[in-house]
């Protein structure tokens, strides 16, 4: 179980921790997020330790001009159209797949997955996020290895109900948390969907890779591969809905106040944001080296 919300958003000192078997709950952009036990992920993401760097010092995660932060693309099947100007306001929901002029290489993927262990179909949900936040909000600079932070603490990449994200970009296993009830250290949260998203008609509960509650599900989800259907179970559809909400209010993500403020609003807890931290930078370093 993990330490107590934070009650600011100021940068903590950066400490590498080990991941710890802990799902994260948040309600919106700017609201207080409770941070509550379930799941453990420590033995679904374990195997990964030895193909990242040894322990040091993390570093903030490159941007997605930098050598780390980079993807290497190819055209897209999926055709083209102008792309957005400006900011997208979560409630427009465009279709990414509509402007998406590139995906991310199989070589790069083939690369990058093998010199991280992040699981390929991951990393292109992760990949093809960023490309479509360099397009749609250009000034926030978030990059893959933020997103992949997030996504072995939350799931252990998809991993933690004892499946993977499949080839369709959507769990084996669907990865549902524990009832936000109040009691476990969660907050308490009475149901918002009907049962709809995470099958509990009295309490939300957490859902998909990147465990997000209904109710944010509700205003940020987004249907990133166009199939129709907004799906937090979806790695490509949850990446986005989660790089959409970490770039709000304007944020730099290459900034330090501003991934902090970013990862953060995501759970409000630091020792959350240090193994967020440890495992992008971890992820940053080996890809460096592999591309």
């Amino acid at each position: 179980m993990s330490g107590p919300p934070v009650t600011g958003t100021e940068a903590p000192s950066a400490s590498p921790a080990a991941p710890r078997a802990s799902a994260r709950w948040k309600r919106g952009a700017t609201a207080t997020v409770a941070v509550a036990s379930t799941l453990g992920v420590a033995a679904a993401v374990a195997g990964i330790a030895g193909t990242l760097q040894p322990h040091r010092v993390p570093e903030l995660p490159p941007g997605p001009g930098d050598a780390a932060g980079s993807i290497e693309t190819v055209p897209s099947s999926t055709g083209s159209a102008p792309d957005r100007d400006g900011a997208t306001a979560a409630d427009e929901r465009p279709s990414p797949d509509a402007a998406r002029t590139a995906d991310p290489s199989p070589r790069w993927l083939d690369s990058v997955s093998e010199a991280t262990g992040v699981p390929r179909r991951a990393l292109e949900g992760y990949a093809r996020a960023q490309l479509a936040l360099v397009r749609e909000q250009p000034d926030c600079l978030i990059s893959w290895p933020t997103l992949a932070g997030i996504g072995r603490i939350e799931s252990g990449h998809g991993t933690v109900a004892g499946g993977e994200i499949g080839g369709d970009g959507r769990t084996t296993e669907e990865i549902v948390g524990i009832p936000l009830d109040g009691s476990n250290g969660t907050a308490r949260i009475a149901d918002t969907d009907g049962g709809t998203l995470d099958g509990d008609g009295q309490w939300d509960r957490a859902v998909g890779p990147m465990q997000f509650i209904p109710e944010t599900w509700d205003e940020w989800g987004v249907d990133a591969d166009s199939d129709g259907e907004a799906d937090p179970h979806d790695i490509d559809d949850a990446s986005l809905a989660a790089a959409r909400y970490l770039c709000a209010d304007g944020r730099d993500l290459t900034d330090d106040d501003g991934w902090w403020e970013a990862i953060l609003s995501y759970n409000a807890s630091r020792s959350y944001g240090d193994d967020v931290l440890d495992s992008a930078d971890r992820y940053a370093g080996a890809a460096a080296d592999a591309v």
